[in-house]
């Protein structure tokens, strides 16, 4: 990988300089190849980082050049294409174009990962592990990770580097953010066995440590402060870490009063997460329908 490291670097630094040239397209293809078979990550777990992450920058730019060497080209599909037999009665083709090196990948059986049909796609350069388990319609962006046993449900979006644990529940139109530029910026962050609400928001770097829930509509943000009523604090951003959601902990949408006028005279309220408590039984018990559709 250092040598591989090395060689993106040299190509990117060398802008458009690159295009054509066969050795810089030659180390995008391994770092693509390295980036779905799970042995290379944009972030990756570091016990010695304050946020317990490492962002791997390079990656990053590894990305952007094959955004860089690719041209566009009609992936069009053309035929009987399953989930959509109603729709293309008369149409019979989907019509896409795209950069020729970020294809949508194609899984087999033999993966082990099970996507519904009905218009999902993953693009390559993201890695889905044996377990997962894809709902229609819903997208996977480059450099992303999804781990083992993780569902995806429909209308999600997993976007570019960000990283999903084991036994993640991606709600219905649940929206992770992807961030490849800047590229020493932190990407969105789910921790194992994390349940993420129906149309929720995770952006701008959050981490959601394991086991927290997010409920339908939470929305968070690196400017999000969030309200931890058990431990009476409020959590935030600061310069150096993300907006990071304690492990267990059960977020819900709430409001707070604005103190100044003239919010305060017209008696309105701001939208804010609020922690209202830490997972018990109670709320394990809430999670075994997902065990069973699995």
């Amino acid at each position: 990988m250092n040598t591989l490291e090395q060689t993106i670097e040299h190509y990117f630094a060398a802008g458009p300089a690159a295009i054509g040239n066969a050795d810089a397209l030659a180390a995008f293809h391994q770092l693509r190849d390295a980036l779905e078979a799970g042995t290379l990550r944009s972030a990756e777990p570091d016990a010695t980082s304050p946020t317990g992450w490492r962002v791997n920058a390079w990656v990053k730019r590894g990305i952007l050049l094959g955004f860089r060497l690719g041209k566009l080209v009609d992936m069009t599909v053309v035929g009987d294409f399953p989930g959509f037999s109603g729709l293309l009665k008369n149409h019979p083709r989907i019509s896409f174009v795209d950069k020729d090196t970020y294809p949508a990948r194609i899984f087999s059986e033999d993966d082990g990962i099970r996507i519904v049909p009905g218009g999902s796609s993953v693009r390559s350069g993201a890695h889905l592990a044996k377990g997962v388990v894809m709902m229609p319609p819903a997208y996977v962006n480059v450099g992303a990770f999804v781990d083992e046993g993780t569902m995806i449900d429909s209308h999600a979006l997993v976007g570019s580097c960000a990283q999903i644990g084991k036994r993640v529940h991606l709600s219905a139109a649940a929206q992770i953010g992807g961030v490849l530029e800047p590229v020493n910026a932190s990407p969105v962050i789910i921790e194992d066995d994390a349940l993420i609400g129906g149309n929720t928001g995770v952006y701008e770097g959050t981490i959601v440590r394991s086991r927290a829930v997010l409920a339908a509509g939470v929305i968070l943000t690196r400017g999000t402060p969030v309200y931890d009523l058990p431990n009476n604090t409020i959590l935030k951003a600061t310069p150096e870490t993300p907006l990071i959601i304690p492990a267990g902990a059960v977020v819900v949408a709430g409001s707070r009063a604005i103190t100044s006028s003239p919010g305060k005279d017209l008696g309105l309220s701001v939208y804010t997460p609020v922690i209202v408590k830490y997972r018990d039984e109670k709320t394990d018990l809430s999670t075994t329908l997902e065990e069973l559709l699995r």
